[in-house]
Order: C-alpha cells, then structure tokens, then sequence
C-alpha cells in the first residue's frame, strides 16, 4: 500500500514514519542474467546454475548489486511524492548484503523514513530498509538511502 504526499511539506510531516512493506518480487534467473549481461558479472555462482548447484549456496545467487538495485523498484511501491519538479538518488550511507537471495526467491522492501532535512531547494530523505527474503532468517540487504526531491 503505497502513502501519497503532495508536496515537501507534507513529505516533512512523515520524517521518522514507517513507510510499511512492499509486494514480494521474484528474482528469476532471467533477471540475475540480464543484471549479468549489463554489468559484465557473469561470475559462474549467478550464471551457471548447474556448477552453483555444486556451491556453497546449492543455487544461482543474485548479485549484490541486483539486489539494492531492487530497492528503487520496491521503494515507489511504498511512497510517492508529488508536487515536486525533480526526484534524485543522492547515494546511501550503508549497505550490508546478511544473506544471498538464491534463485526462485522471492523478496520485498521494510522501510522507515528516518529523517527530512532541508537542503538548497528542496529536502534530502534518509530511508532506513531492510530488503526481506521470503522464509529466510536474514534479510538480503539491510540499507540506508539518500533521496532528494526538489521544489
């Protein structure tokens, strides 16, 4: 269920708010090869199911990377900001990878909206999320993001 803010000022109102839970997504072996193909990471424990059978995992694993880049997805399920003329990634401050996301898996984002601090012409978003493998005792990425969204 997504929360709709119309402009900064109530975006501001939401600072320290959980944003709630997103749809769990799939990750495919589709999807880890294409992420493989645009990245250039065709190591075997992602892309050659039969010898990431033998590995430590016993299946393909997602990227790391694939995994955070899945945030942005899982994250517009949870909040959107109108009123505003430009939204940005600004970066993040922490990222850990606890647990690999094996193929067939399904995931889906936790997040809090930590902070909204003020910057030149707009505000900058702190958002604390744990991305969450189905079943699993340990998320895939636990993480804080930075978003800036301008008047």
């Amino acid at each position: 269920m997504s929360i709709t803010v119309n402009g900064i000022d109530e975006l501001k109102k939401l600072a320290g708010s959980d944003l709630g839970t997103s749809e769990w997504i799939e990750v495919t072996q589709e999807r880890i090869n294409t992420f493989a193909d645009a990245t250039g990471d065709h190591q075997w424990i992602h892309v050659d199911p039969e010898k990431a059978a033998e590995g430590p995992f016993g299946a393909p694993i997602a990227h790391g990377y694939l995994t955070l880049s899945l945030f942005i997805p899982l994250f517009t399920e949870l909040l959107d900001v109108e009123g505003v003329s430009t939204k940005v990634n600004y970066g993040l401050n922490k990222v850990r990878f606890p647990s690999p996301v094996k193929v067939g898996s399904r995931i889906r984002l936790v997040a809090k909206l930590a902070d909204v601090e003020d910057v030149p012409g707009g505000v900058q978003i702190t958002v604390d999320g744990a991305i969450e493998i189905e079943g699993g005792a340990k998320p895939a990425a636990v993480l804080q993001s930075l978003s800036r969204f301008y008047a």
